[in-house]
């Protein structure tokens, strides 16, 4: 017979677990990351933060901490605990949670129009197929853009933008035309607050264009990567003048519209990398006051010709970090300037608020965020999604507009599947992430790259990316006060 009092105990007591032995408060969900030697990352689903020693980490979970404190006020007004004084906790709680994921419940608000793959430019990164300029069945015939407006003004978002791209898409600029009016004389009677935006380089840019832009309110975002060697290598097109016909037409419409109605994004290859400075230096020139710094996409023809293998994370993110010092340096000299993906993260960071962006979305922001119009009448869920295609991998078609109702599209089961999985909520490796609340999902990436959806994190770029610019960014904010009222004034309203 077995002596019981001479064993080991290996349980404690029920008294030990009761809630008035243990502590005087309660803990609320959070994740925790090593931030640093010293300090560990707190966050929660609010997207609340907060950096904590590993004696006032241990103390926390122990119910140690002492009420008294300004980290105890700090924590329980942050929702890390609660206590008897905490009444409206789980109310407030949920309506940050809310707050964070309202996106979701307006529905798509950004729909893309291809009306055409046809280019004058060669870019070896480009994540699309393009096709020469006298390819005009490549165009988006006018059938095809009524089915696509049909679908656009189904969507029960109050903020409609229409977005055009190609190819080169003022290469069909009579079909910009016959949407733009269209979708004018839909919304007299949809009343949505519509808007348009033209992704070009703006080699074909004139004064009738501008003119019809003014008119109808329309912006052109375009692409610079840098000084006039740089761009006129990464983005080639016959003349070798594709930078000078760039910053020609990015002052044409400065000067004609104003400096908001035009933006411009970059795009970093191998040969960008030692040089963030310069191309910092061009956009100040060119009279911008931000960039975008994008990595390489592994999508089209960046596949094709192996764009893609040229440089791992870790040198991109070396490339942002002197970027970033650069432009903090700026702005503590009086320039105001501001890089674009950290602004975003930190609107995610601090405000609480979500953001337009579908790469920094959960679930993700494919067709519930944007949809794409093809100009061959196919829907896509995402851009990339359309990249793919292009590839030969259909796996994020939705369908034929010109075929399919409005809601046979977005009933799609592919796409609810990738929707159900893109939730960080319940992700392998998201869902304990402490960086969760300021990143996103995207299955097309993880599809195109480890070919799962959800794809392991520990191999993920995207991953890597937020969590490495988000760890930078907490750095300037809690230990460099000036870098941080200069970073709190990039959070988005």
């Amino acid at each position: 017979m077995l002596d019981t009092a001479a064993m080991p105990k290996r349980f404690s007591g029920v008294e030990a677990f009761r809630e008035e032995s243990i502590r005087d408060y309660q803990l609320l969900p959070f994740n925790l990351d090593r931030f640093d030697a010293s300090r560990y990352l707190v966050s929660n689903d609010a997207g609340e933060y907060h950096l904590l020693s590993r004696p006032d980490l241990v103390a926390l979970v122990e119910g140690r901490l002492d009420r008294d404190t300004d980290l105890y006020l700090d924590l329980r007004a942050r929702h890390f605990l609660y206590d008897a004084e905490s009444d409206v906790a789980f109310d407030l709680l949920s309506a940050k949670i809310r707050a964070r994921h309202e996106r979701v419940r307006q529905f798509t608000g950004l729909h893309i129009f291809v009306v055409t793959l046809r280019c004058d430019y060669s870019c070896p990164y480009c994540q699309v197929s393009r096709q020469t300029e006298d390819q005009g069945s490549f165009d988006m015939d006018e059938d095809t853009a009524r089915a696509s407006l049909d679908a656009v003004f189904k969507s029960p978002s109050p903020s409609i933008k229409i977005e055009f791209q190609g190819g080169e898409p003022l290469l069909n600029f009579a079909m910009i035309r016959f949407v733009v009016e269209e979708a004018e004389r839909l919304n007299k009677t949809e009343q949505r607050d519509l808007a348009f935006v033209i992704a070009t380089n703006l080699s074909f840019v004139d004064d009738e264009i501008l003119d019809y832009c003014e008119q109808h309110q329309i912006v052109f975002s375009t692409s610079l990567d840098g000084p006039a060697d740089l761009h006129n290598r990464n983005r080639p097109r016959p003349g070798k003048d594709g930078h000078q016909r760039t910053r020609d037409g990015i002052r044409k419409v400065q000067d004609r519209l104003g400096p908001d109605y035009v933006s411009a994004l970059m795009t970093t290859t191998d040969r960008s990398l030692d040089r963030p400075r310069e191309i910092i230096d061009e956009y100040i020139e060119a009279g911008f006051r931000s960039i975008f710094l994008r990595p390489l996409s592994p999508y089209g023809f960046a596949v094709k010709t192996r764009q893609t293998e040229r440089y791992d994370f870790e040198r991109f993110f070396a490339f942002y970090q002197e970027a970033m010092d650069y432009i903090l340096e700026l702005n503590r000299a009086g320039l105001p300037f501001m890089e674009a993906y950290s602004s975003l993260v930190l609107t995610k960071l601090l405000s609480g608020k979500p953001t337009a962006y579908v790469d920094l979305q959960s679930p993700a922001g494919m067709a519930t965020g944007a949809l794409v119009y093809n100009y061959d009448g196919g829907v896509y869920a995402s851009d990339e999604g359309r990249m793919l295609a292009e590839m030969g991998d259909d796996t994020f078609r939705l369908g034929d507009v010109r075929r399919q109702s409005y809601e046979e599209l977005l009933l799609n089961p592919t796409l609810h599947a990738a929707l159900e999985e893109s939730l960080t909520d319940g992700a392998p490796e998201c869902h304990e992430c402490a960086f969760k609340p300021y990143c996103g999902s995207d299955p097309v990436y993880h599809h195109a790259t480890q070919g799962d959806w959800v794809g392991h994190k520990a191999f993920s770029a995207f991953c890597a990316r937020t969590k490495s610019v988000t760890r930078y960014l907490l750095h300037k904010i809690e230990d460099v006060p000036e870098d941080r009222e200069i970073l709190l004034g990039w959070v988005r309203p």
